[in-house]
């Protein structure tokens, strides 16, 4: 743990303001949209039964078949919290975004097909949010467990390569 954050802090030391702050912020809207999906799944963890009946009724009047919409139904509240999780911790960030965007694409359809245009919107936005998380992975992704994981690769990749030039001298 020690040695984490001893990584952590020199590559502190080493980014610039704006840098840092670009950084920082993704870092944020990550947490933020991560502690989103966690949270939002315990709402409906307090009766499942209940939550997946409520939601074959709402399809009733959809060319999806029961069976499906309930499958589902019992899926999402545990769906959810694996993408908050792995959002809020920075751990496999793409694989996150990428089962977070898939969720947005089934309510999406849900949605179309019961005319909910204000949830239509709503999850706009937060297909939005995840492609922005998904553009700027690659660059601003440092503060989590995947870019300390990268960072440390990258700083130990350097050290050998040192060390073998040295040797080959």
């Amino acid at each position: 743990m020690r040695d984490i954050a001893k990584l952590i802090y020199c590559r502190l030391q080493t980014m610039t303001r704006s840098g840092l702050d670009a950084k920082l912020g993704y870092m944020l809207f990550r947490l933020t949209l991560g502690i989103n999906f966690l949270l939002h799944s315990f709402v409906r963890w307090g009766n499942l039964g209940q939550f997946a009946n409520g939601l074959v009724a709402d399809f009733a009047h959809t060319p999806l078949p029961a069976a499906s919409v309930r499958a589902l139904a019992y899926v999402i509240p545990f769906w959810e919290p694996i993408v908050g999780v792995l959002l809020i911790l920075g751990l496999w960030t793409r694989a996150a975004l990428v089962l977070g965007v898939l969720l947005l694409a089934m309510f999406t359809l849900g949605s179309a097909l019961r005319d909910q245009t204000t949830l239509l919107h709503v999850q706009l936005l937060y297909s939005i949010s995840f492609f922005v998380l998904f553009l700027y992975r690659e660059s601003y992704d440092v503060f989590g467990i995947d870019g300390i994981v990268k960072w440390r690769r990258g700083h130990l990749f350097e050290k050998e390569n040192v060390n073998h030039e040295s040797n080959s001298d």
